[in-house]
């Protein structure tokens, strides 16, 4: 079962609010795609080692495997290039946390192409369709997604700095973090 880019955004929703429970209807409609769609991304997560589904019905993210992931594989298999400058909304260090950590020219700051985006810049393609959307409405998924895409088109300062907000981020909400360090 090979894992697909919207998997990535559905664990990290549920990473981004880890106190709350979603049923797959509430998460399908959170990132624009149906409950199925959720349910699979759920599935290929867990079947991957990125989730635990240790009742029926029930599941989360595995935080340390799902850091991993992202600081060493995504960039791999999920490539960014950056495109023509248009109109969106911010990421990577043109969205928190990164852009406060860093200077850069105006315009030059990749954005996702959106239509109601206040941002001007190159263009980079969002890990899925509806992530820049799901991005809009929800502040902290969309602090995830710009360190995400951070870690996939910066240079070595850039990435090595989203790497490090990436696991502050995740980890801040895994009561089994503090312990992993000793």
């Amino acid at each position: 079962m090979d894992l697909k880019p919207q998997d990535l955004l559905v664990l990290l929703k549920v990473a981004a609010h880890p106190p709350q429970r979603w049923t797959y209807a509430a998460l399908g409609e959170a990132l624009s795609m149906s409950a199925s769609e959720a349910h699979a991304s759920v599935r290929r997560a867990v079947a991957s080692g990125l989730a635990v589904a240790p009742a029926r019905g029930e599941w989360s993210p595995v935080r340390p495997n799902l850091l991993e992931f992202m600081l060493h594989g995504v960039r791999y298999i999920w490539p960014a290039t950056s495109g023509p400058v248009k109109r969106g909304v911010p990421t990577a260090f043109g969205a928190e946390p990164l852009a406060s950590q860093m200077t850069v020219a105006p315009g030059e700051a990749p954005v996702w192409a959106h239509a109601t985006g206040k941002a001007k810049g190159p263009t980079l393609p969002p890990i899925y369709r509806t992530a820049p959307q799901a991005a809009l409405t929800d502040p902290a998924l969309h602090r995830l997604l710009a360190l995400l895409d951070g870690l996939r088109i910066g240079r070595a300062r850039e990435r090595n700095l989203a790497a490090k907000l990436m696991q502050a981020e995740l980890m801040k909400f895994d009561p089994g973090a503090a312990d992993a360090g000793r």
